[in-house]
Parts: structure tokens; sequence; C-alpha cells
């Protein structure tokens, strides 16, 4: 006969699905850095993808001026879900506030951004624009390791947050 526990052993898919589930509880809910670095990659990527379509959609005016408004437009959209999504601070921080402060961090961004284009500009004569988009992307993402560092120690801390 069968032990009445043996019956109802858990099937490894389904013990598998619950340490996936666990760790996706983890990395919406968690407040430790790890998490928050997740969800931080996770806004930079769907902001990127925004800023990319942003770029190529306004990429006949100039690639100066379609650069700033894909600047413009995905630092908006990052700020706010970090805000509400990267840090849990939408209760504590207001949208302005992240704003102001998230869209100074992101100046250095497009300051970085505008003279990489304009030093590929200067190279190359005319770049593609998946050469333009790659260099975008490589210089965002090296930016968007030092903005999270101080998102995370200046903007959303805890000591700033009792500030205000």
């Amino acid at each position: 006969m069968t032990c009445a526990t043996l019956l109802h052993r858990p099937r490894a898919e389904d013990a598998d699905r619950s340490r996936l589930g666990t760790l996706l509880a983890g990395l919406r809910d968690g407040e430790d850095g790890r998490s928050q670095f997740a969800r931080f990659v996770f806004v930079g990527a769907v902001s990127s993808a925004l800023y990319a379509l942003l770029f190529l959609a306004l990429d006949g005016i100039g690639d100066q001026p379609a650069n700033l408004a894909g600047a413009i437009g995905s630092t908006l959209l990052a700020n706010e879900l970090h805000r509400r999504l990267t840090f849990h601070a939408d209760g504590r921080v207001g949208w302005f506030t992240a704003q102001w402060e998230g869209g100074g961090l992101a100046a250095i961004g497009l300051v970085a951004t505008s003279l990489a284009l304009a030093g590929l500009d200067q190279l190359t004569g005319d770049a593609s624009w998946e050469l333009q988009v790659l260099l975008i992307g490589a210089v965002t993402g090296a930016i968007g390791l030092a903005r999270f560092v101080a998102l995370r120690a200046w903007v959303f801390t805890a000591r700033a947050l009792s500030r205000r």
C-alpha cells in the first residue's frame, strides 16, 4: 500500500513554479539593493525602448532634436516608474520632486549622449541609425549605473525622504 504522504507529494515542476513565484515576489516587493536594481534595469529597458521609438520617429528633424525629444519622454516615464516601482516611493515622494531631482540626474545623460552623437558625427560624417542607437545605448547604460547609485543614495534614500 502507498503511504498517503507519497500520494500528495508536490511535483518538481510545482516546486520550481513556487520558487519562481517567490523570486518574482521578492523582486517586485523587496527593498534590498538587488531587488531595486532588477526593477531599475526593467524600467531602464522600458524607457529605453520609448527613447528608441521617439528617436527613430523623429530622426527626420535631426539627430540632436530627436535625442532631446527621446530623452525628455523617456526621462519622464523612467522617473515616474522609479518613484512607483523601483523604489516604492510613490507615497513618500511627489511626482514633481521625482521629476525635478531625477530629471537633474538625467540631464547629465542628455549632455553625454549629445556629445557622443556629435563626436560620432565628426568621426563618420553620416552614421547609420543602428550605430547611433548602439552608441546611445552604451552611453546610457554607463550613466544608468551611476544614476541608480545616485537615486538610491540621494533622491529616494530614507534620510532624504524624512526631510520632505
